[in-house]
């Protein structure tokens, strides 16, 4: 079968390598469609910090069953599946007590361990997660992005009936602002400073889209949630402008959620944090929860993810998605690659 392997930054190869065979309680997967995510800009272009070369990548991914192997129930050749791409220890003290995402051990699919960039993909049954018929293996591949963003959410707690800002209208943002509308908030204002990923949130149905280059953020909360400003207030940017006007415009006693991964260590006012009684809250990843979540709200209707798939690839051309993803300098969204 083909595989693509990331050599060292900046260059991909593909190597004939046999097809592999579902061991016992492990699921085959004939791999579809391949999401490729920041992370793997990062990887492309040498700066993530826990990934070395060779590296074949591939963790936004859609599939169908190939193979089941001995002692796997509940899937069978042909179902349409999607998989969690952890691989965590089960010993430590977060994966004892429920908390496997933040494994002290954690390793990701396609970072520190092989990912799905080749033909065919052996997984842990426990890892994969069936879908419905209805899901196409387009919007099927966006789960686990959407997954992230439903991480994100619930760590806000019960999102009903609160006014939200979301910084950051890169897909993850764009899906937090889409999780947090379909889980009730009363009302979603999305910031940036390209308009091009504005007008994708305005697309998606996000009713409030500020450009931040254009308008400054206190008077855009103000004229639209009024004195008393937004409940919450996620961070999905990861860097120090956005972190700074976070908790700069957080009303007292709100929280913040921070999602965006950071390049470099932020500075935070942390007098501000103390003298305001803001939470500041972190989110990794996500747990089999999050992503049954992210299907249930897929299969409904109730996202806008089609807007989303902005550039199509073949296999055989996967380093042309990152060149023109770079070429593009933020003008796309979620690039496809295509098995």
């Amino acid at each position: 079968m083909l595989q693509a392997v990331m050599t060292q930054p900046g260059k991909i190869e593909f190597q004939d390598v046999p097809r592999p065979q579902a061991q016992p309680g492990e699921v085959l997967i004939e791999v579809k469609r391949i999401g490729v995510c920041g992370s793997d800009i990062h990887v492309y272009h040498g700066l993530h910090p826990y990934t070395s070369y060779p590296v074949v990548q591939g963790h936004e991914v859609s599939g169908i069953v190939a193979e089941v192997g001995e002692g796997v129930s509940g899937f069978a050749p042909g179902d349409k599946v999607v998989f969690m791409p952890q691989v965590t220890c089960g010993e430590c003290y977060p994966c004892r007590h429920g908390m496997y995402h933040i494994c002290d051990n954690l390793k990701v699919m396609g970072f520190q361990t092989g990912g799905a960039a080749q033909e065919f993909f052996p997984v842990p049954a426990e890892m994969v997660l069936k879908l419905p018929e209805s899901l196409s293996l387009d919007l099927a591949a966006m789960i686990e992005p959407v997954s992230v963003a439903a991480h994100a959410v619930s760590r806000a707690g019960d999102v009903s009936g609160k006014k939200v800002v979301v910084l950051g209208a890169g897909p993850i943002g764009n899906l937090v602002a889409q999780v947090a509308r379909a889980s009730g908030a009363a009302s979603v204002m999305i910031t940036d400073i390209s308009p091009y990923k504005l007008e994708k949130a305005a697309t998606c149905g996000i009713e409030h889209c500020v450009n931040t280059a254009e308008e400054d953020l206190a008077g855009a909360i103000l004229r639209t949630f009024g004195p008393d400003k937004a409940d919450l207030i996620f961070e999905c940017v990861g860097v120090q402008d956005t972190i700074e006007q976070a908790v700069a415009n957080a009303r007292k006693g709100s929280t913040i959620v921070v999602v965006g991964v950071f390049g470099k260590k932020p500075l935070v006012d942390l007098g501000l944090v103390q003298d305001r009684e803001l939470s500041l809250v972190g989110t990794l990843m996500y747990q089999k929860r999050d992503y049954e979540r992210a299907i249930e709200l897929a299969a409904e209707g109730k996202l806008c993810l089609e807007p989303l798939i902005t550039h199509r690839f073949a296999f055989r051309d996967y380093l042309q998605a990152y060149q023109t993803i770079e070429a593009l300098h933020g003008a796309s969204m979620k690039v496809m690659i295509e098995l």
